[in-house]
Formats: C-alpha cells, sequence, structure tokens
C-alpha cells in the first residue's frame, strides 16, 4: 500500500511539473527496452527466488517472447510439482500448482526449462548434510537448496548460446557456500556470455556483487520489482509520464 501511495505522488508531481528521467533512470530505460523491443535472438530469460507467485505475470508475458526460459531457485519446486513430481519437503505455493500447469501446458510451455537434478539437503541449515538428487524424484524428508551439476552444465549451455539475456533472482541459497555453486555457475555464464545481458533484482545484484562479477554484465539494474512489472506490462506510469514531457507536454 505504501510503495503504491509513493508512486501515485511522483506520478502525480510529474505530471504537473517539468519533469525529466535522471542519468540512472534513464540507463534503465535503455536496458529495459533492448529486452522488450527486438532483442537480438536468442533471447534466454533466467529467473529463481523463492516465489513464483511473485513472478507468474512476467513468465505469462515473456514466454512468448523467448526462446528459452531457465527456472531455478525455490520457485522451481512449484513448476515440477505441477509436472507432477515429487519435490520432498521443498517450498511449493500449493495455490499455484494449477495456474503454472496451465502456463506449462500452455502453446509456449515447452520453452521453461527446468533443473534435471538438484542438491538436497535434510534440513534448511547451513551446515546441513546434503547430496545429489534428480529433480523428479526428491526424497521425502529432504528439501532443494540448489541446482545440481547437470542442471548447471545445462544451464550454462543455454546461456552461453545467447546473444541476449536478462537474469532475475538466485539458483539457491547463495549466501551459504554448500548451496551457493549453482548461483555462481550462471553468474559466470553470464559473464563470460558475448550477448547483452542484464541482470536485476536485489538477490541476484547482491550474488554478482559477492563474486566480484557486477561489472561483468552489460547492465546491472537497481529496479527490482519495477523492472518485473516493466517486462509484464511494457511500461510504467512513470515513463509514460516522462515521455509525454520529451514530446513536449
Amino acid at each position: 500500500m505504501a510503495d503504491g501511495v509513493v508512486r501515485e505522488c511522483l506520478d502525480g508531481v510529474a505530471e504537473r511539473l517539468p519533469s525529466a528521467a535522471g542519468r540512472l533512470l534513464a540507463e534503465e530505460i535503455v536496458a529495459f527496452g533492448r529486452l522488450l523491443r527486438d532483442p537480438d535472438r536468442p533471447y534466454v530469460v533466467v529467473l529463481g527466488g523463492a516465489k513464483v507467485s511473485d513472478k507468474l505475470g512476467v513468465i505469462r508475458a515473456l514466454l512468448p517472447k523467448v526462446d528459452a526460459m531457465v527456472v531455478g531457485g525455490a520457485m522451481c519446486f512449484t513448476l515440477l510439482a505441477a509436472e507432477g513430481y515429487q519435490v520432498g519437503d521443498s517450498k511449493v505455493e500449493a495455490d499455484m500448482v494449477d495456474e503454472v500447469r496451465a502456463v506449462l501446458g500452455g502453446d509456449f510451455g515447452s520453452r521453461v526449462v527446468l533443473p534435471v537434478d538438484l542438491v538436497v539437503a535434510d534440513r534448511f541449515e547451513a551446515e546441513s548434510p546434503h547430496r545429489v538428487a534428480p529433480a523428479t524424484a526428491i526424497p521425502r524428508g529432504t528439501m532443494g537448496l540448489d541446482i545440481g551439476p547437470e542442471t548447471v552444465a545445462r544451464f550454462a549451455a543455454i546461456i552461453g548460446g545467447c546473444d541476449t539475456l536478462f537474469w532475475n533472482g538466485p539458483m539457491g541459497v547463495f549466501e551459504w557456500p554448500a548451496f551457493a555453486g549453482g548461483t555462481r555457475a550462471v553468474a559466470e555464464a553470464v559473464a563470460a556470455s558475448d550477448g547483452y545481458t542484464v541482470a536485476g533484482g536485489g538477490d541476484s545484484v547482491a550474488a554478482l556483487r559477492s563474486f566480484g562479477m557486477e561489472q561483468a554484465v552489460s547492465h546491472l539494474s537497481t529496479g527490482g520489482g519495477a523492472g518485473l512489472e516493466l517486462l509484464e506490462t511494457g511500461t510504467l506510469p512513470g515513463i509514460e509520464v516522462l515521455g509525454r514531457w520529451a514530446d513536449g507536454a
């Protein structure tokens, strides 16, 4: 609610007073414009993080536009559950399973690339015993906390072949060394890419910085949720207002 009030206030000021984008916002608009308008192909989106509910809108909006959508992080377990797989004690948003199943079964669902193996642990603890398990049959009593080595190789190959890429969300609990390998490998693949790469979201930015790779992407977005909303809807009210001033409104 507070964010909405702030946004309405800022948009209202820009509606009434001459306004222009600052340098950071201008860079964001240019970067996301490249993702929205005729991106170089192959175009790959990498999504991770905790909740598929936070990103289902952008998944629906981008699937028709991308060549591949790579999904890791805790959100992948809701997708795996929607496919009918056993996910053990991994985090699943049960109320999202039917919606996710509809997306995966839709015209562009085949573009979603899910993990084939995962690093699973007995408990959600940094020092918990862990091992690799198939993504399609996570043992009961364990939970997935990172993507596994086969998935790392598969995701890295897809990322390495892209000409445009957007990354939002880590592949696992990267703050804990035992479960940081997947996120680090994705970061390394993104950093090594010769394509145009945009990374956004607080955790993705934090991961890149923790690995010392923040300078290796074409654009490091600080937009967070606003960036996802822009990709989902194609515009934002504040950008529209600034556009009218640029046109001499």
